[in-house]
């Protein structure tokens, strides 16, 4: 059974509302970065990571190619193509005891595509913060 907050997941990376975050992150949210060293702790910081991803990762190549569903947590693996580089990578997600997302880590691969990865979301973190 897919959980609520994975179907909000899905539906706010289709529509782009990432307003839709709100409603699926613990206020102690963590997101786990592949190209980040620490970890961003709490709600506000784990929805800007998530909504730069969505409108930078998220491009019409992008799919989910396989979903792992266990009690609170959630693997859901994922391809898309960012500047001719194919990447690869999952998404892990805990869900607390209300199923809101806890705790957010992505892991990606090759190397390529951490570097093309690393690249555009910077550029959209910075874009977010100048607004």
């Amino acid at each position: 059974m897919i959980p609520e907050a994975i179907k909000k997941w899905h539906l706010m990376l289709e529509t782009k509302n990432t307003n839709l975050l709100d409603d699926i992150l613990a206020d102690d949210a963590k997101m786990h970065s592949p190209v980040v060293h620490t970890v961003q702790e709490g709600k506000e910081i784990t929805k800007m990571y998530l909504s730069a991803a969505a409108t930078t990762l998220c491009n019409d190549t992008f799919k989910y190619v396989r979903e792992v569903y266990d009690k609170d947590f959630v693997l859901l693996e994922f391809e898309t193509e960012l500047d001719g580089i194919l990447v690869n990578g999952v998404d892990m997600i805990s869900l607390n005891s209300d199923g809101k997302i806890t705790d957010f880590k992505v892991m990606i691969r090759p190397l390529k595509g951490i570097n093309a990865v690393h690249k555009v979301m910077g550029e959209a973190l910075i874009k977010m913060k100048k607004t």
